[in-house]
């Protein structure tokens, strides 16, 4: 591979190659089908300047998704790509597609390395495949970051082998054949289309040269704005997703769930009864409830709200918000530096549970038999899905078929497999196919949900520097059973020192959240409190909440020190790379332009996952009843940006997130479960909540390899958002959402 194109300068081997090593391996198939395995690429902390310099944090020198890349290194190889004979080129993904545009980045990578039209190019989910070990969980911001250099190389290599078929043909040079829109061309103008070539480019002895990705400078395609590929299909309602399947058989299917989060079923009182109602075919006791099945879904529900079912009491049934905030801020560390001798800057800050809220709920199809079982779903972590399931059937690993299916949303939901597991119990009781559906109520109020936390954060400042920068945060457990943590565990070796033997959560901790400023002594901790509440990682993770706090305490270290807060983080900031987001959007977006009582402007800066941001909001306070986001300006980083349009859609979306959550949006827990249950009463924004000037900038390539996108733009938003209430209403926010009031009357339970 040539080292220009996978590294800046500076990084390359002693021997002059890349760092990260290929082995490409042809497969038997009537046509070109190929598997290559790619190796892990080493780390290196990024200089810094001083003002009072702080320590590079773990997350500098090791971040979460370079141990997702050092974990999927041996199992990275069988990324499979088939040319099939009329020129179709066929793509299997071992990650989930879930909205954010990945199967669209990556047919961009197959097309640019094969030089074929984007249009030719067919991206399909992997089924799950066990033998991939740690190489096929989506999340953390990874999949593009992992996949970058093993897809190119996979493409790159098929394309040597169509070369090589087309020399062998016409007994020319390799060297002297061009490949263009799919075909090969030789110099007297002779061209043959790559499906003509697919069966002799199989071959196992064609003599192949080595194969090369291009370098960036070459591409024509990646880093071009580009449509997603299957934009048409969701508009026109003809892309499937998992109930849309017709497996054969499969009858609908919906689960009675508990008044309280994890309660029990003692009885049902009128089963009989329930069973004999119109189009209802079965009713079925599970762990998680009281499944029905029947002709149709409304036949479903219908029987599912006449059960009587004499429940059990759940793990949580005696907390509330204010139990769950005491102790949240009980169980919250004071920081380690007294404010002696120096002036100092405390605050405290809440924030509330969150639904993930997908548009899809929660579904699955399950077709179990005797000696076998088959799995449709949305699964970010299909393998330790395909592993449970199998373990709960009693049946052998291989028996057990999991199949991936697009989804319509995640943002950490689907890393769990909830629906999957249910539908193969109620498949097995009823002995029949059968398609789960949670109901959005199901969705919201027993769905995981992102942990409550709260934080204590206190700076030292003198003469205007940065003594000493200290966050505290305690936080509901986060429940991580879905493959994660046997990845931190397979990667504990290549941890920083110490790191290895932290408790999972403190690891996950660690190598995210980290501080971009050179603030002095910088700390940041994490506590956990269990809770019994199903929880789950919810987009960004730990960041959202934590970096989120500190950029508003940022904001009020400036105004403590007299600076302004767009100077003041320009000052503290590391790297001129950082400042350079942060310059585009105070130029881009009028910083400190003039704007009636009651509106105003905030900005904040997040960096993770080997990229990095800045956000400008502007904010109109003067209804209280409607507080709105006016207007937005996002610079962007990601080192190498395969699709600028996809990554302009990130952070979009982080935005629509964090002004959700930061204004109004979130779970009020009551007796063990949450009051919301569905859109009207989880107050996520609308249309008519976000700005219609929202402008993204993303930077030209500054790295040899892309950055992590989706989690990225949640934090600097929510900093961004928080900052501009607060210099529009003058009060200090430390409650989020801000807006939290419950304005509905909630389902019965």
């Amino acid at each position: 591979m040539a080292e220009e194109s996978r590294a800046p300068a500076g990084r390359a081997g002693a021997d002059g190659h890349s760092r990260r090593s290929f082995l490409t391996c042809l497969v038997a198939a009537p046509t070109l089908a190929l598997v290559t395995r790619a190796g892990a690429d080493a780390l290196a902390p990024q200089p810094a300047h001083a003002v009072v310099p702080s320590l590079p944090a773990i997350a500098d020198l090791v971040d979460l998704g370079d141990l997702f890349i050092l974990a999927g290194a041996p199992t990275s190889a069988l990324l499979a790509l088939v040319v099939e004979e009329e020129g179709t080129i066929r793509f299997r993904l071992p990650r989930e597609e879930v909205g954010q545009g990945l199967t669209t980045a990556v047919a961009m990578l197959v097309a640019e390395e094969l030089d074929a039209p984007l249009e030719s190019v067919r991206v399909e989910l992997d089924d799950a495949r066990p033998e991939l070990l740690f190489n096929q969980l989506t999340g953390s911001s990874n999949s593009i970051r992992s996949l970058y250099g093993p897809v190119r190389q996979c493409a790159a290599t098929a394309r040597a082998r169509l070369v090589a078929a087309a020399a062998a043909r016409w007994n020319l040079p390799a060297a002297s054949l061009t490949t263009a829109n799919g075909s090969v061309s030789a110099p007297d103008g002779r061209t043959a289309g790559y499906g003509s070539l697919a069966t002799a480019a199989a071959v196992p002895g064609l003599p192949v040269p080595g194969a090369t990705p291009k370098p960036a400078g070459r591409h024509s395609l990646v880093g071009t704005p580009t449509s997603r590929i299957d934009a048409r299909a969701m508009v026109t309602g003809a892309q499937r997703y998992t109930l849309d399947l017709d497996v054969p058989g499969a009858k609908p299917c919906v689960v009675r769930r508990p008044p309280s989060l994890g309660g029990t079923v003692r009885s049902v009182a009128n089963r009989a009864a329930v069973q004999a109602m119109p189009g209802v075919l079965h009713v079925v006791t599970i762990p998680s409830g009281v499944a029905v099945v029947a002709e149709t879904f409304g036949q479903a529900l219908d029987a599912k709200a006449a059960l009587q079912v004499d429940w059990g009491p759940g793990p949580a049934d005696q907390l509330s918000d204010e139990q769950i905030r005491a102790r949240l801020r009980a169980a919250t560390p004071p920081p380690l530096v007294p404010p002696l001798l120096t002036p100092y800057v405390d605050a405290e800050f809440d924030f509330a549970f969150v639904s993930h809220a997908p548009m899809e709920t929660n579904s699955a199809v399950a077709d179990v038999r005797d000696d076998r079982a088959e799995i449709w779903s949305g699964l970010k972590s299909p393998i330790v899905a395909r592993q449970t399931i199998a373990a709960e059937l009693g049946l052998p690993l291989d028996k057990v078929t999991v199949h991936v299916v697009q989804a319509g949303g995640s943002f950490g939901r689907r890393l769990f497999f909830d629906a999957s597991l249910e539908a193969a119990r109620v498949s097995r009781a009823c002995r029949r196919p059968v398609k789960l559906m949670w109901t959005r109520v199901d969705d919201t109020r027993h769905g995981r949900m992102r942990p409550a936390t709260h934080h204590r954060i206190r700076a030292t400042h003198l003469l205007g520097e940065v003594l000493s920068f200290e966050h505290r945060v305690a936080a509901a457990e986060t429940d991580f059973r879905h493959g994660l943590g046997e990845i931190l565990t397979a990667t504990a070796a290549s941890l920083p020192p110490g790191l290895g033997n932290a408790t999972l959560a403190q690891t996950l901790f660690l190598t995210t959240v980290k501080s971009p400023y050179h603030f002095g002594l910088t700390t940041q901790a994490l506590t956990e409190v269990p809770t019994g509440i199903p929880t789950g990682s919810w987009r960004s993770v730990y960041s959202a909440n934590t970096r989120g706090a500190e950029e508003i305490m940022v904001d009020e270290l400036a105004a403590a020190t007299g600076k302004d807060p767009y100077r003041f983080r320009r000052t503290f900031l590391k790297t001129d790379a950082q400042r350079a987001v942060l310059d585009k959007v105070a130029t881009e977006g009028q910083w400190g332009r003039a704007l009636p009582a009651g509106c105003a402007q905030g900005i904040a800066f997040h960096e993770e996952y080997k990229s990095r941001t800045a956000c400008l909001v502007e904010i109109d306070t003067r209804d209280p009843a409607h507080v709105r986001v006016t207007r937005a300006v996002i610079a962007v980083d990601v080192g190498l940006p395969v699709n600028p349009r996809g990554l302009e859609a990130q952070m979009t979306g982080g935005l629509t997130d964090a002004i959700s959550t930061t204004l109004r949006a979130g779970l009020h827990l009551d007796k063990g479960l949450p009051l919301e249950g569905s859109y009207s009463q989880f107050h996520w924004a609308r249309q008519r909540d976000t700005p219609q000037d929202v402008r993204v900038f993303v930077l030209p390539a500054t790295g040899g390899e892309p950055g992590g996108a989706g989690e990225l733009g949640v934090p600097a938003a929510v900093g961004a958002i928080a900052n501009a209430w607060a210099r529009a209403t003058g009060a200090k926010p430390r409650s989020f959402p801000l807006s939290f009031d419950v304005d509905f009357t909630p389902y019965p339970r």
